[in-house]
């Protein structure tokens, strides 16, 4: 079927837009023209599409970009107080002074440019492999755009357990900055990895993540998105995962104009758990959307999803999630559930929950809720002498927990928990 114009018109002017990398190996090249033709064979996306019918991602397609103010740093660093690695990106260009040396027991680490341009490399079997894997059946061109283009990221390869976490760290300096950034992450037969990520980025923000995690090796990922609201941000993780692994991603985002997060796993080997989980709070004109992929291709394998909303003054809020059980993949466990909690009735909370199953000894589940706060509980706090609005953030601070709680180390949980607080009191919330 020909690509409508409007379309390829838009995939072009998107190519246009950033220049051709260059000097690198032949794989690199081929990933990349393979991404160019899956990009123009697809089309740039458009709201007619049945993916963003509930996001208009005119904001992350029109060239130029739109310009996003800069906002203050006036609260302490997140994850400031962690042992931690960091990597520093400033408007997508990578910052050696302000970053550690990339040295970590049990990881290696190195600046995507320079994995490019080497001839072999483990990351021919990964950059570019499980973005292609994930455009079927859903297309997601942006992601294809950000392989065609994107030189600037990591490359980490897990040999064993890190010693401790890497902070991949986005500053935004530039009103006007355009940004594209991958990291290409692998685990080793048996390794343990936790990646932070954090901050705004730039103007508008195009990342990807492609997480290759072999047997019995373990990815944990926690990411705050915050702060700068006229922020335009589009990301997108891919994951594969082998038998007896196990995949962990959590998502805090308070603030950003548009804020699309993708994620797309699929289940290779028997025994392997996932879960995926997102907590926002947001106003105005706020909008955010989860959309959600899981294929199930093997034995015994549980994912889970948890996503809430809190919506006030306007804001949207979207989630899409599947989850897809393939023929043979018996013993499925796959649990689903998303709600928003709207604070006025200017807000809206869209909801596109959906299971397609073709193995018969399997436990899925979907639920999607949305509301107001509840009156009764509401009642009980103020009949306390708790204020109105105090205890409104109160009950707030509780239904988003239900997310964070599905982040496995306590100590990253307990900062969620703050930080969420502090940028709620700063809203107005508390």
């Amino acid at each position: 079927m020909a690509v409508p114009a409007r379309k390829a018109d838009g995939a072009r002017a998107l190519l246009d837009a950033w220049p051709e990398p260059s000097g690198e190996a032949g794989w690199a090249r081929s990933a990349r023209n393979a991404a160019v033709a899956r990009l123009n064979a697809m089309g740039a996306p458009v709201r007619r599409d049945e993916y963003w019918r509930f996001t208009d991602p005119a904001g992350l397609t029109v060239v130029p970009a739109a310009p996003a103010a800069l906002m203050e740093a006036d609260e302490p660093p997140v994850f400031g107080d962690m042992d931690r690695l960091r990597i520093v990106f400033v408007d997508g260009v990578f910052d050696a002074d302000a970053s550690d040396p990339l040295e970590l027991a049990g990881v290696e680490i190195q600046p995507l440019s320079e994995v490019l341009a080497t001839d072999i490399h483990w990351a021919k079997d990964v950059f570019g492999v499980l973005e292609a894997r994930g455009q079927d059946p859903v297309d997601r061109p942006l992601a294809a755009l950000n392989t065609a283009r994107a030189s600037v990221g990591t490359a980490i390869r897990a040999t064993g357990r890190a010693e401790r976490p890497v902070n991949l760290i986005y500053l935004h300096g530039s009103e006007t900055s355009d940004v594209h950034i991958r990291h290409v992450i692998r685990l080793d037969e048996g390794a343990d990895l936790t990646i932070l990520e954090n901050g705004p980025a730039a103007a508008r923000f195009n990342k990807v993540m492609e997480v290759e995690v072999s047997d019995g090796a373990s990815f944990h990922h926690v990411r705050m998105q915050g702060r700068d609201h006229e922020r335009r941000a589009a990301t997108a993780i891919f994951t594969r995962l082998g038998r007896g692994s196990s995949f962990k991603s959590f998502t805090l985002t308070v603030n950003g104009r548009l804020t699309r997060n993708e994620c797309v796993i699929e289940f290779t080997g028997d025994d392997a758990h996932a879960t995926v989980a997102g907590a926002c709070a947001g106003d105005n004109d706020f909008h955010h959307d989860d959309t959600v992929f899981i294929t199930h291709d093997a034995l015994r394998c549980e994912s889970r999803q948890v996503f809430k909303k809190v919506l006030r003054d306007g804001a949207t809020g979207v989630f899409q999630g599947k989850i897809l059980v393939k023929q043979g993949a018996q013993k499925t466990d796959g649990y689903q559930i998303s709600q928003g909690l709207l604070l006025d009735e200017d807000s809206q909370f869209l909801s596109k929950p959906e299971l397609e199953i073709y193995a018969d000894d399997v436990i899925c589940s979907h639920g999607s809720t949305c509301g107001a706060v509840d009156e009764t509980a509401l009642f009980y706090l103020t009949s306390r002498g708790v204020p109105r609005r105090e205890a409104e953030g109160l009950l707030v601070l509780a239904f988003l927990d239900e997310a964070i709680a599905e982040i496995e180390d306590a100590r990253l949980a307990d900062d969620t928990r703050g930080r969420l607080a502090a940028w709620l009191a700063r809203r107005g919330r508390l």
